[in-house]
């Protein structure tokens, strides 16, 4: 095995308390646009130069909105061996696609290939046709939202190094162990929208990616509402109420539009998103817009920073070029 996959690059996502708002920025690609080894690799490694700190991949087994899709579990490790620092994720997996204990044994092998280089994004599952196509029952919310909290606590405790015994409504342990053991347990990112989900996301993970809620039919909310200030700050307030005093990192998937003038930037991102031209002050204000040049967007991250508390930002590899002057600005790369 090539030393590339063996360099170990600790995580840094958590390394001061949120509260004290000096955490530092980290910034991600999803790979929505990989279709090939070729493609994996090449974005791999310009995520890399450029200053990103992970490539992720999301899950999905029917083309979505994106297409296509590599298995990420499989394709991060081939990004993992063809780069010496990028970190590499899955955002999110799908809990009911993997059994917790299959996954840990997948999660941990990832890690040790990687040189401690994976995260492990992951989520309840919320794309209701994927399950029909593939035959699988799409349980009530409440259902797969529980059975998620307790594949959470397996795969804690499993890639922490323990021995296991667990017994819950949906999942039963009996004294397993995880091999190769994690020097130092994987990072978890749980992907949430709703009041439960942030909070499970609050009491078990290190990462809290905060969406738009996902509704009961089987698919992402696009209401405008949903990406609004007061919206956003509810969601940041609901896993740190539930994080207790853990120090969880805030995490977001954005959306940049770089140009000179941030309003004309926000009017034509208002009108594509069919919210409408008169909704240019509201697209100004998202904290998962960010629009005008590089130094304009570091000055509202910092500042947004302060009042949410986001640090570990993603952006599309359809925007990894064009957002990547931003990176220096703010992480003194």
């Amino acid at each position: 095995m090539s030393d590339s996959c063996q360099r170990n690059v600790p995580f840094t996502g958590h390394a001061r308390p949120m509260d004290e708002h000096h955490r530092p920025f980290r910034f991600g690609v999803v790979g929505e646009s990989v279709r090939t080894a070729a493609d994996l690799v090449a974005t791999a490694r310009r995520a890399e130069d450029l200053g990103y700190a992970t490539l992720t991949l999301r899950d999905h087994f029917t083309p979505d909105d994106f297409g296509d899709q590599l298995s990420p579990m499989v394709a991060l490790t081939a990004a993992a061996c063809a780069t010496t620092t990028l970190r590499v994720g899955t955002l999110v997996l799908a809990n009911d696609y993997r059994h917790p204990a299959m996954l840990a044994k997948e999660a941990a092998t990832l890690d040790h290939v990687s040189g401690g280089r994976f995260e492990l994004g992951i989520g309840a599952g919320w794309l209701r046709e994927e399950y029909d196509r593939a035959g699988m029952p799409f349980d009530p919310a409440g259902t797969r939202v529980g059975r998620l909290e307790e594949s959470l606590e397996v795969l804690r405790s499993l890639l922490s190094g323990d021995k296991t015994d667990f017994a819950g409504e949906h999942y039963r342990i009996d004294g397993l162990a995880v091999f190769p053991r994690p020097k130092r347990r994987p990072p978890i990112l749980v992907g949430a929208g709703s009041k439960r989900m942030l909070g499970i996301a609050g009491r078990h993970a290190d990462t809290a990616g905060i969406l738009p809620r996902a509704l009961p039919a089987g698919t992402i909310s696009d209401e405008i509402t949903e990406r609004l200030p007061g919206t956003i700050a509810r969601k940041a307030d609901w896993v740190r109420e539930a994080a207790a005093g853990r120090d969880v990192e805030l995490s977001m998937l954005v959306s940049p539009t770089i140009g000179p003038d941030p309003r004309r930037a926000a009017a034509r991102v208002a009108v594509l998103r069919g919210w409408g031209a008169s909704s240019t002050d509201l697209v100004l204000d998202m904290p998962s817009q960010f629009v005008g040049p590089p130094e304009h967007i570091a000055e509202q991250m910092i500042a947004r920073r302060d009042r949410y508390g986001f640090t570990y930002y993603l952006v599309s590899d359809a925007h990894m070029d064009a957002f990547a002057p931003v990176i220096p600005l703010l992480t003194g790369s």
